[in-house]
């Protein structure tokens, strides 16, 4: 609670990230086989999601026919008729990509604004009061609050999308609370914004970095993903855990930063995961990461409270464990800033996990669970 409520005390007004917005899939592991939910554990309701995304103390997804959905307690249709690619659940705030290649973001009200400059994008990611997106042209834009560089700019706040800096071409970039990393065409992992604890994973010592730097090592990386630990320099120690993870195109995990990274200690550059699996996807948070194997096995590491490792009767693991009850999943998504997690079965089942105070993980309750369970909606 202290740490949630430092980061309202410290974050700009979520209207700076929303003031770009105007009225108007993630790539799944490359394994074909998946194992579908058993059935002791299917999901009662009629919804059927392909993709899914959570927030801070609220998560969405994407339904099967393009609809998006938010739960936080009760399962709702976003408002109106747009049909959509992807969505991004932020700190307060939620982004998508409709099947025409728009971007639209929107808040509680589940009412989507068009975010302007007349650009088609292809992705796109909602963090602390800012959000990135990806061009179809493969150009990084973002937008919103860059008190520590978080847009990779080189300017300051802006509620207009700003193209990234450095000239490069993207396959995603995906933003945090104050840091926000990427991966090129050419394979090459970039991270920037603040870096206190080496989050940017560059070996860089800086407080913050304001331009993409390339994550240290020499290694290529299919996918690059910033963890949501908001330092600010405060030196708090409930704050020391922001992270950055990435896998490699040889299907190697790395993370760095400081926290809950999957090895002991901290450092500003990569080190391999443990246990020396392969890996198809990895979603850093907070206090924990999840990640799926090349097999659709999901595991997480990191700080169990409330749940958030899927896993019973432990309160920490470094090691990577595998997430109770037999599931694979075919997408998975770590809190931005909390303890909750979520997958998608290959049967279209979206299940959670973790943190409920808010009725984030949509099983009609507001309980914690420290195992997965169906997105049933409710109150």
């Amino acid at each position: 609670m202290r740490l949630l409520n430092l980061l309202l005390r410290l974050a700009p007004p979520a209207s700076l990230a929303l003031a770009a917005c105007q009225e108007a899939a993630e790539p799944s592991p490359s394994d074909s086989a998946v194992p579908a939910a058993s059935a002791g554990m299917a999901a009662a309701t009629s919804l059927q999601f392909r993709q899914i995304s959570a927030g801070g103390s609220h998560t969405c997804a994407v339904t099967t026919d393009d609809r998006a959905y938010c739960w936080g307690p009760s399962v709702k249709p976003v408002s109106g008729s747009l049909r959509f690619l992807e969505v991004s659940a932020g700190y307060s705030n939620t982004c998508g990509i409709t099947t025409d290649y728009r971007a639209y973001c929107w808040g509680g009200d589940l009412v989507p604004k068009i975010v302007p400059g007349g650009r088609r994008y292809r992705q796109i990611s909602a963090g602390l009061d800012y959000a990135c997106a990806v061009t179809t042209a493969d150009l990084a834009f973002c937008w919103g609050d860059n008190h520590l560089g978080q847009l990779g700019t080189g300017g300051g706040s802006t509620s207009d999308p700003t193209r990234v800096a450095g000239g490069h071409h993207w396959i995603r970039v995906f933003a945090a609370a104050t840091h926000t990393c990427g991966t090129t065409l050419e394979h090459g992992g970039y991270c920037w914004g603040a870096n206190v604890f080496g989050q940017t994973g560059s070996g860089i010592r800086a407080v913050s970095l304001p331009k993409p730097v390339k994550v240290a090592g020499g290694l290529a990386f299919r996918q690059v993903k910033p963890g949501s630990g908001y330092d600010a320099g405060l030196q708090e120690p409930e704050l020391d855990t922001a992270t950055g993870c990435g896998i490699t195109t040889q299907d190697i995990a790395y993370c760095w930063g400081n926290g809950a990274t999957g090895f002991a200690g901290a450092s500003s550059t990569p080190h391999p995961v443990a246990g020396g699996r392969r890996y198809g996807y990895i979603h850093p948070g907070l206090f924990h990461t999840c990640a799926l194997t090349l097999s659709h096995v999901p595991l997480c590491w990191g700080s169990n409270e409330r749940g958030a490792l899927g896993v019973p009767g432990i309160a920490f693991s470094t090691a990577p464990v595998r997430v109770s009850g037999g599931l694979t999943f075919v997408f998975i998504t770590v809190a931005a800033v909390g303890r909750h997690s979520c997958g998608v079965t290959a049967s279209h089942q979206a299940f959670c996990w973790g943190d409920n105070s808010s009725g984030q993980l949509g099983d009609g309750t507001r309980t914690s669970r420290s195992t997965p369970v169906p997105v049933t909606g409710g109150a």
